[in-house]
């Protein structure tokens, strides 16, 4: 089996933000609930949304 070296890169040394901010969750988390209904899809939005829902910080 080949096998390739690890990837390896720089980073800028700047301030790093995250991929999301909290409120951009909470709003992805309301916009997955609005979607949520029976079908299929819907389920896995409203899943989705649960789990991620979770995961946030109450404040």
């Amino acid at each position: 089996m080949d096998s390739y070296p690890p990837v390896t890169g720089t980073y800028p040394k700047g301030l790093r933000l995250p991929l999301l901010t909290l409120d951009e969750a909470r709003e992805m988390v309301r916009l997955l609930l609005h979607f949520a209904d029976e079908s299929m899809e819907g389920r896995a939005a409203g899943d989705l949304a649960t789990d991620l829902g979770r995961r946030l910080p109450a404040d």
